[in-house]
């Protein structure tokens, strides 16, 4: 839940912003300004080359003088060109080509490395294989890496949900371009209601890797999103989180190392071990749970005050 421990984050700034006196307690008529100066401060400590906190100061004083509104509306345009919110289906997160079939871009790739490289120093063990052998890790990696990369493109459009603003004004509402980015917000909310895995269930179906233990996994990867896109809503705006929803989300979390597991099984003709899945996904829960109170020290008060 990354989102939510960026939201946590910002609402720990939050926080100390206010104990220091720097912004008043937050209301409904300044929540989305309080929130955009956290996440300026979680910016502004965040390690940039060999810059000091002096130095950083410094420069905003001297160029956010030079800033304004329309010189921001310039920008805007020319920017979400590149892949930035307002056109972010240009950035290589579009799950599909006008055939349906499935598509995957350089970035959730690039996002999915990590998981892969875990997925296989830790799981491979247990279809005796060893991952220190690359014609082990090749052979299977293709179905894999696009396997993953595809889900790190759907949780980057769940991300980019969870972003937008919470108080009923789009952006539109701020000066810039509402037609493009209410179209976007549209396409990014329907992508993933909508049956957002079609396409890559097609494509395992047609090379014979479907079952129905990895759609039932499908649908755990669509609850998670819709749980975090609640939990991150219900922090941003201030109400009560449920524990049963936080626990569920902690047992779905995981989906796409038990989708990466029947897939890996699939492909070797092998038989699932439902005993090595049960341990597995002990294993994964626990896992969850120790990054989350690692996080949740992280940013306990003591650590919050040396900002």
């Amino acid at each position: 839940m990354e989102e939510l421990r960026k939201l946590e984050q910002v609402q720990e700034t939050l926080s100390f912003m206010q104990s220091r006196g720097v912004v008043v307690s937050s209301s409904n008529n300044n929540d989305d300004s309080n929130r955009f100066l956290a996440n300026l401060i979680l910016l502004l400590v965040q390690p940039s080359g060999k810059l000091d906190v002096a130095e950083k100061c410094s420069l905003i004083l001297e160029y956010v003088p030079k800033l304004s509104a329309s010189f921001l509306e310039e920008a805007l345009p020319r920017l979400s060109q590149e892949g930035t919110q307002v056109n972010c289906f240009r950035s290589g997160i579009v799950n599909e080509n006008d055939c349906g079939e499935a598509l995957v871009g350089l970035d959730g790739m690039q996002r999915a490395n990590s998981t892969l490289e875990d997925f296989c120093s830790s799981y491979f063990m247990f279809h005796g294989m060893d991952a220190n052998h690359p014609q082990a890790i090749f052979k299977y990696l293709p179905v894999l890496s696009f396997t993953e990369s595809y889900i790190y493109q759907l949780d980057s459009l769940n991300e980019k949900i969870v972003n937008m603003p919470t108080d009923g004004v789009t952006v539109s509402g701020r000066g810039f371009e509402e037609k493009a980015y209410e179209k976007q917000v549209s396409k990014l909310i329907d992508i993933l209601k909508s049956d957002p895995f079609r396409p890559l269930v097609s494509l395992l179906e047609r090379h014979g890797l479907l079952t129905d233990r990895i759609v039932e996994e499908f649908r755990c990867g669509e609850e998670y999103w819709a749980l975090e896109r609640k939990l991150c809503c219900a922090l941003m705006t201030k109400k009560e989180i449920s524990v049963e929803d936080v626990m569920r989300a902690i047992h779905l979390k995981s989906f796409d190392y038990r989708l990466l597991n029947l897939i890996l099984y699939q492909l070797r003709g092998q038989e699932v071990n439902d005993l090595h899945m049960e341990f597995l996904s002990i294993s994964e829960f626990l896992v969850e749970i120790s990054d989350d109170l690692i996080m949740l020290f992280s940013l306990s008060p003591s650590s919050m005050m040396m900002l």
